[in-house]
């Protein structure tokens, strides 16, 4: 093992090496996620006031999804910074549509931004994203190097909340579309929001782990949010099986050894 890669994995926690066993990688490569459709939400009340010019506009009822589908970069980038489909607006500082390689092969997802990626621009730029580059490192990958990161939502939640489904609804297009011009050849969906976001049904972490999804044709790996590691300590090895599940599928895809 290489002198970085170590150095790595101690930052991470996971020193000694950590490493995969047979019968546990079967155990999880057979869970089943419980998967299943979410309720469709409810319809705005009709006999209510239409909000003020500068409220949060309805994203249903509009061809908005079919306009975000056919915008390139710049053009997404200027609709996600004026973007006031939903109330997460009203309180941040600035969007954050993602960061890195525009034509990457990975793509990772999380669930929104925190107070530092709001004041920045940028998502996972603290501890979390300080994890997050730790387990690309570890991984042999590295922020900005054909790697791209994204968010479910592009503002930040009041007190870094779990975003709501009419958010995450309003938000999805943005998403969607980042996907499409990405192209990547997998996506690493980061904690239960993005998951089932990108899988559109419940989702639990425990049992998706280790199986590959699909979204959209494009093949799917779900693993932990770097949140919610750096309060799980225990589970930062679950986390680096799951990289190395991902390493080796992205070895597969692209005819590489990984």
């Amino acid at each position: 093992m290489s002198t970085r890669r170590a150095s790595v994995l101690r930052e991470m926690g996971l020193a000694p090496l950590w490493r995969l066993r047979a019968a546990e990688g079967d155990r999880d490569a057979a869970a089943t996620a419980d998967v299943a459709e979410t309720a469709a939400e409810r319809k705005p009340n009709s006999s209510a006031a239409p909000p003020p010019p500068s409220a949060p506009q309805p994203a249903q009822g509009s061809d908005r999804p079919q306009r975000i589908a056919r915008m390139d970069w710049a053009e997404l980038r200027e609709a996600v910074a004026a973007c006031r489909a939903c109330k997460l607006c009203e309180r941040r500082k600035q969007a954050v549509l993602g960061v890195g390689d525009e034509r990457s092969d990975w793509l990772f997802v999380g669930e929104g931004p925190g107070a530092e990626e709001d004041e920045k621009g940028e998502p996972f730029v603290g501890q979390a994203g300080k994890l997050l580059d730790n387990m690309l490192a570890a991984i042999g990958i590295r922020r900005g190097q054909n790697v791209y990161i994204a968010n479910t939502v592009k503002c930040r939640p009041p007190g870094n909340r779990t975003p709501e489904a009419g958010e995450m609804a309003a938000c999805f297009p943005y998403l969607a579309r980042q996907i499409e011009l990405l192209q990547p050849k997998l996506i690493v969906a980061l904690g239960r929001p993005a998951a089932q976001t990108l899988l559109d049904g419940e989702v639990k972490i425990g049992a998706a782990r280790g199986r590959l999804f699909e979204h959209k044709g494009r093949p799917l790996i779900v693993t932990y949010h770097p949140a919610y590691l750096l309060r799980n300590l225990p589970d930062k090895a679950k986390a680096w099986e799951d990289l190395c599940f991902a390493r080796t599928t992205m070895g597969g895809i692209t005819g590489r050894r990984e």
